[in-house]
């Protein structure tokens, strides 16, 4: 009996040993997974799944994940992980959110001996590098310039008796009061706004400043690097004031402005409520479709206050990707960041986000208004990013932000006393907070 088990025993064992050797080997490839945070929502998670593809066929055996996150919650998060040792491998957003970052937790690696690794960067300013580098360390590697121009409703346009959207200040003042009285969309009600703008935060309501102070070819909104405030130069100052009463005064906004930041002025964009308005480069390829405004506007320069300064678009951004250095897998990390400066991460930035860095890059895929950004024929000029050189700025601005605030609920008598007075004010803020 135990003789014949044995035989059984053996039977089987070959049996499995031939079946072994029959069937083809499977080797489980192990897959490490690369996760990276963003506030790009949709289209940063398509971004980097192409991205990701493309990766994988130079680097094996790599993924890369990536979530998107409400801009607070990604604070709230990158901040927290980051400090309790849980860190994200990758982090990405504009400069001035990862310099908050870096203040708030000091361990944003610093990239620049990854960057001087890189040999195809030429493509890279200096000013981009700047912008990157908080406390002498380069907290991001850019990969995309944020173009900002103005937008204006063509078949609005069109039914004002319009035939082209305003370049001076003298040209907004006249559509504006056509916007607003004259039924653009058509609809028998007086319902339309001549402008879209955000004012509930500081950088709502002081970014739209930049664009229209760096747009008219004016330079430092607010303080400039040497910290000189800049708001009651004459120049600045007739910006300035028209600004306030583009608010207030004027009536050419919705009254609840005050309240509005990204998500409510994209409602009234959206909505069909408004005639001008911010358009960034990664709007486009959104109100290119039939659900939004369905390509029914143009994109141009800011508007020119003075005649002997030109107008321009704005690059009021730079997204980057910074590195925890308590990031789980640092080294692949590294070899990412530097991935992203490569053609094919940098052609899936254009297509998808509507920016980047590189000049070399195939536009033929874009519409025609993706296209206008992307081929950048118009002038350019560069929002200063006084984060990058005043550790104090964010204070400073917010104090602004709130007797602009003030200023808009209750408009002064003289907008121009109100600006001089502002600005001692705001020089002895800067004295008390750079010596602090």
């Amino acid at each position: 009996m135990q003789e014949r088990a044995t035989r059984l025993t053996r039977r089987c064992l070959g049996f499995a040993a031939a079946a072994a050797l029959a069937a083809p080997s499977v080797v489980r490839a192990q897959v490490t997974t690369l996760t990276i945070w963003h506030d790009l929502g949709d289209n940063g998670i398509t971004w980097f799944e192409r991205m990701g593809q493309a990766f994988a066929q130079v680097r094996p055996g790599v993924a890369i994940r990536s979530q998107s996150f409400p801009t607070e919650q990604w604070f709230g998060r990158v901040i927290g992980a980051i400090n309790t040792n849980s860190a994200p491998d990758l982090i990405f957003n504009n400069y001035e959110r990862v310099i908050r970052i870096q203040s708030q937790t000091n361990r944003v690696m610093d990239l620049r001996p990854v960057l001087e690794g890189v040999r195809d960067r030429d493509f890279l300013s200096e000013q981009d590098l700047r912008v990157g580098t908080f406390r002498d360390r380069l907290i991001i590697i850019p990969t995309q310039r944020v173009q900002m121009a103005m937008g204006t409703r063509l078949s609005w346009l069109r039914r004002v008796g319009e035939s082209a959207p305003p370049d001076t200040w003298e040209d907004v003042r006249r559509v504006a009061q056509k916007f607003r009285e004259g039924d653009p969309d058509g609809n028998g009600r007086a319902d339309t706004f001549p402008f879209a703008l955000q004012a509930a935060r500081p950088r709502d309501l002081v970014h739209m400043l930049d664009l229209f102070t760096f747009g008219a070819g004016l330079t430092h909104t607010l303080i400039d690097p040497a910290g000189n405030i800049t708001i009651d130069q004459p120049e600045h100052a007739t910006v300035l004031a028209e600004f306030l009463r583009t608010y207030s005064t004027y009536r050419w906004v919705p009254p609840d402005t005050v309240n509005h930041s990204f998500t409510e002025m994209y409602q009234v964009i959206e909505g069909g409520r408004a005639g001008m308005f911010r358009v960034g480069d990664w709007n486009v390829r959104r109100w290119d479709g039939a659900n939004t405004i369905g390509g029914d506007f143009v994109s141009h320069p800011w508007p020119r206050f003075f005649p002997n300064r030109d107008n321009a678009v704005v690059i009021a951004g730079m997204r980057g990707v910074g590195v925890p250095e308590n990031a789980p897998n640092r080294a692949l990390s590294v070899e990412f960041a530097r991935f992203m400066l490569t053609r094919p991460a940098q052609q899936a930035s254009l297509e998808v986000m509507g920016s980047a860095v590189r000049k070399d890059l195939d536009v033929s895929s874009l519409s025609e208004r993706q296209q206008w950004f992307a081929r950048a024929r118009h002038r350019l000029v560069a929002y200063d990013f006084p984060e990058a050189t005043h550790a104090f700025y964010p204070e400073l601005e917010a104090g602004f932000h709130r007797r602009l605030l003030a200023a808009i609920g209750s408009p002064p008598r003289d907008h121009e006393v109100f600006i001089r007075e502002l600005a001692r004010e705001m020089r002895d803020t800067a004295r008390r907070l750079s010596r602090g």
